[in-house]
């Protein structure tokens, strides 16, 4: 007497048959879902972002919502922050930057715009400065109004234009220090500078910020005889 089996059970004979042969186990338990459990992700507080801005007395800031006007001596400058922060000032004078949501960006932002906000306060009230130095014969620098002409080796000298809000002087043709309110545009401007003649690394030959320190290194040694 032969017996006929269902299709269903015929497939989970032969899915362990083949399972058996090839030493793999095949389970032929139906499929379930499968849950992820979501962890709250604790931000520490950021060490730069907690600690206060004191606003000196020749500098008069202005707070809106999420914008920030700071005006001084040297010039004015303005930032907005972005929601995951917050600025305010405390009852002693001291300027605060807070996070306003406990998320792994705002605690990015909030050492960030904390940064970028005293740099304004000192900007406007000190200012900033960046010194280069040519190095290289021939290599000089020379001031003619408002353009900065450099003459580093090339067939023709380089003409910069110098940004409005920045100054630059020229010491004994070899030096230069760029100044201005805005660190951001004077670290750019100095940088684009530095972009004409990066220093190489045998001789030294380039334009140089005043602290940098170029690691040299050996040239080719000569035939031993």
């Amino acid at each position: 007497m032969s017996t006929q089996l269902s299709p269903s059970v015929s497939s989970n004979l032969r899915s362990v048959f083949l399972g058996e042969r090839n030493g793999i186990f095949v389970s032929s338990a139906p499929a379930t879902h499968v849950g992820f459990l979501r962890k709250t992700v604790e931000c520490k507080e950021s060490r730069i972002g907690k600690q206060p801005i004191q606003i000196p007395s020749n500098v008069a800031i202005k707070l809106e919502g999420q914008d920030l006007n700071v005006k001084g001596p040297l010039g004015q400058l303005s930032i907005t922050y972005p929601r995951e922060v917050m600025v305010e000032r405390d009852e002693s004078g001291f300027l605060r930057v807070r996070k306003a949501t406990e998320t792994r960006r705002a605690n990015q932002m909030h050492g960030l715009f904390r940064t970028l906000t005293d740099n304004m306060v000192v900007g406007v009230s000190k200012g900033f400065e960046k010194r280069l130095q040519l190095v290289g014969v021939g290599y000089r620098a020379v001031l003619e109004g408002k353009d900065l002409v450099l003459s580093l080796g090339f067939s023709h000298p380089v003409r910069m234009r110098v940004p409005d809000g920045l100054q630059v002087k020229v010491e004994d043709n070899t030096r230069i220090v760029v100044s201005g309110y805005d660190k951001s545009e004077v670290g750019q401007f100095a940088a684009s500078i530095r972009k004409w003649r990066p220093p190489e690394p045998y001789k030294g030959k380039g334009v140089k910020y005043a602290d940098e320190v170029i690691r040299r290194k050996e040239g080719k040694a000569g035939k031993k005889k």
